[in-house]
C-alpha cells in the first residue's frame, strides 16, 4: 500500500485532493479548540458575580497551561496509538468525538463539569491534532516541491477555524453565557466531523493503517494499559473533585514542566540511539532537534495571546467603538486575520525562492521566525508603561504586537511541520511528530507560568515583564541562526544508494 497519493493529483488548488478533507476538518477542530482557549483565563478570572471561577491570576495561568500543554503533550501517545494500533485516518475520527464530547461537558453549567470537559478536550486533541498534521505529509512524495505550500495553505485553515472560534464561541461567552460559548465549540467540532466522514474517501490509503503495527498479542496488552490508565485518570479527577486531594494548580505546572522536558530529550534520544538510524538520518535529526529548539521557545512567548495578553485586553485596552463593546476575545483573532491574510504570499515566497535555488535551512526560517515574535513583546512594553501611567491604551498597541507575532507564526509554525515530516525517519513519523508537538506542550506550560506574573495589582511590573521575554526570546534566536549555518548541511545529507531503496521500499509497504 502506497501511503503517498498520485503525485499529478491537483484537486485542491493544485495540491491533492486529501489536502481538502484535512484542511476543513482541522479548520472546524480549530474552531472549537480555539474559540474555547479564547474564554478559559476570563472564564477563571471573572467573579462569581460575573458567573466565573474567581480564580486567581496566577492559578488561572498555570491551569491554562497546564491544560494547553497537556493538549499537546498526548499527541505523543496519540502519535503512537495511530503508528501501532489504529492507523492515522481512525485515530483523527475517535479524536474528534472525544473532543465534541468534552466541549458538550463544559457547556454543562455545574462545578463539575469544567475540569472534566477539559480533560476529554484535552485527550481527543492529542489524538487528532499530531496525526492530522502527519497525514498532510503523506499526501506528498518525498520529493514533491508543493510539500511546504501545501502545509502553509493547511495552516491557513487553521487559522479561518479560530477566526470563526473567536467571533462566534467569544460572543457567546461574554455576552450570553460563558457556557453557551463553550456550547457553540461542541457545534463546531460536530461540523468538522460530519465533513471528515462524508469526504475521507479523498484520502484513498494514505494514512489507512499503521505504519508500524503491533502484533495481536502486543496489541492487546497495549489496550489493557490504555483502559489503565483511562480509569486511573478518572479515579483521580474524582478525588480531586471531592476534595479527597488537594492540589496546587502553580506547583504542579511547575513539575510538570521539568517532567515534558525530560520525557521530549528521553524519548527524542531513544528514537536517535535506538531506532537504528542511518548516518545520514541521524544528521537529521540533529537538524530537527534545533528546529524543536525554537519552537518550544516560540510557543512560551507567542501562547501569551490566550493569558497575559487576554488580560491585557480586558483591563487595559480601551474596546469601545462608538456605544459598542467589543469583546476581549476577539481582540486575538486579528493574529488569525493576519495568518490568512499572509499565508499565500508566504506560501508563494517558498515556491520562489526554491526555484531559484535559494533554500534557507529549516533551522534558519525557524530562528528568525523566533526573533520577529519576540520582537512583538517590545511594543508591550511600550504599551505596559502607558497602562503603568493609569491609561487605558488603544486597540492597535495589541493589534500590532500580533502582526509581529503573526510573521514569526508564518516563518516558523508551517515551516516546522513540513520540518518534522520531511527529516524525520519515515518509520518513527507519527512518533516523531508526536514528539515534536510536545515543543508546543513545554512552550504552553511556560507560557502559563510566565503569564502567573501579570499582576493586575501591580501593573507596574508589565513592561519588566514584556521586556525580559522579549530580550531573552532574541538571544536564543540569535544563538539558532548561527548554528543553522551549519544544519543546513544535515537537512540535505543523502543516503546511500542501498539506504535509499531501503527506504522506498518501506515507503510502497508503510
Amino acid at each position: 500500500m502506497s501511503s503517498n497519493t498520485d503525485q499529478n493529483d491537483a484537486g485542491f488548488f493544485g495540491h491533492p485532493k486529501g489536502l481538502s478533507t484535512l484542511f476543513f476538518t482541522e479548520m472546524w477542530e480549530r474552531m472549537s479548540y480555539y474559540g474555547m482557549r479564547a474564554l478559559l483565563v476570563l472564564f477563571m478570572t471573572a467573579s462569581l458575580q460575573e458567573e466565573g471561577l474567581a480564580f486567581t491570576v496566577a492559578a488561572a495561568g498555570a491551569i491554562y497551561g497546564l491544560y494547553t500543554g497537556a493538549v499537546y503533550f498526548l499527541g505523543l501517545p496519540g502519535g503512537w496509538i495511530a503508528d501501532r494500533l489504529l492507523g492515522r485516518q481512525r485515530t483523527i475520527w475517535y479524536g474528534g468525538i472525544i473532543i465534541m464530547c468534552g466541549h458538550i461537558v463544559l457547556a454543562i453549567p455545574t462545578s463539575w463539569s469544567f475540569f472534566i470537559g477539559l480533560i476529554l478536550v484535552a485527550t481527543g486533541t492529542g489524538l487528532l491534532k499530531p496525526n492530522i498534521s502527519a497525514a498532510v505529509g503523506h499526501l506528498y512524495q518525498p520529493d514533491d516541491v508543493r510539500r511546504d505550500s501545501g502545509y502553509a495553505l493547511y495552516y491557513m485553515g487553521i487559522n479561518m477555524g479560530s477566526i470563526i472560534g473567536y467571533a462566534v464561541c467569544g460572543y457567546f461567552g461574554e455576552n450570553v453565557g460563558w457556557h453557551w460559548g463553550f456550547g457553540a465549540a461542541a457545534v463546531g467540532m460536530a461540523i468538522g466531523l460530519i465533513q471528515y466522514r462524508r469526504t475521507i474517501h479523498n484520502l484513498g490509503d494514505a494514512s489507512l493503517n499503521p505504519e508500524n503495527p503491533l502484533s495481536p498479542e502486543k496489541a492487546k496488552l497495549a489496550w489493557r494499559i490504555i483502559g489503565a490508565v483511562v480509569v486511573g485518570v478518572a479515579v483521580i479527577t474524582g478525588l480531586v473533585m471531592n476534595g479527597t486531594i488537594t492540589i496546587n494548580p502553580v506547583e504542579i505546572a511547575k513539575y510538570v514542566a521539568v517532567a515534558f522536558t525530560l520525557t521530549f530529550l528521553a524519548y527524542f534520544g531513544f528514537i536517535y540511539f535506538g531506532g537504528q538510524l542511518s548516518g545520514s538520518e541521524k544528521k537529521k535529526m540533529w537538524a530537527l532537534f534545533l528546529v524543536c529548539v525554537a519552537s518550544t521557545f516560540f510557543w512560551s512567548g507567542f501562547e501569551q495571546a490566550g493569558s497575559s495578553l487576554n488580560l491585557f485586553g480586558r483591563d487595559y485596552t480601551d474596546r469601545l467603538i462608538g456605544s459598542f463593546e467589543m469583546p476581549t476575545s476577539w481582540l486575538q483573532s486579528f493574529n488569525s486575520i493576519f495568518i490568512i491574510t499572509l499565508s499565500p504570499f508566504f506560501a508563494a515566497l517558498w515556491i520562489n525562492l526554491g526555484k531559484r535555488m535559494i533554500t534557507p535551512s529549516y533551522g534558519l526560517k525557524c530562528a528568525l521566525g523566533l526573533i520577529i515574535m519576540a520582537s512583538g513583546f517590545l511594543v508591550m512594553f511600550f504599551a505596559a508603561q502607558y497602562a503603568a501611567a493609569g491609561l487605558k491604551v488603544a486597540p492597535y498597541w495589541l493589534v500590532a504586537t500580533y502582526f509581529l507575532h503573526t510573521v514569526g507564526e508564518l516563518c516558523l509554525s508551517p515551516v516546522a511541520l513540513s520540518a518534522v515530516s520531511k527529516l524525520s525517519p519515515r518509520r518513527f513519523a507519527g512518533q516523531m511528530m508526536g514528539v515534536f508537538v510536545l515543543t508546543y506542550s513545554i512552550g504552553n506550560l511556560f507560557a502559563g507560568l510566565l503569564s502567573g506574573n501579570f499582576d493586575p495589582n501591580n501593573v507596574a511590573e508589565m513592561p519588566n515583564l514584556f521586556l525580559q521575554i522579549s530580550l531573552f526570546t532574541i538571544g536564543v534566536g540569535i544563538i539558532l541562526a548561527l548554528i543553522s549555518l551549519k544544519s543546513k548541511y544535515w537537512e540535505t545529507d543523502s543516503e546511500a544508494p542501498q539506504n535509499t531503496a531501503t527506504a522506498e521500499g518501506s515507503t510502497k509497504t508503510a
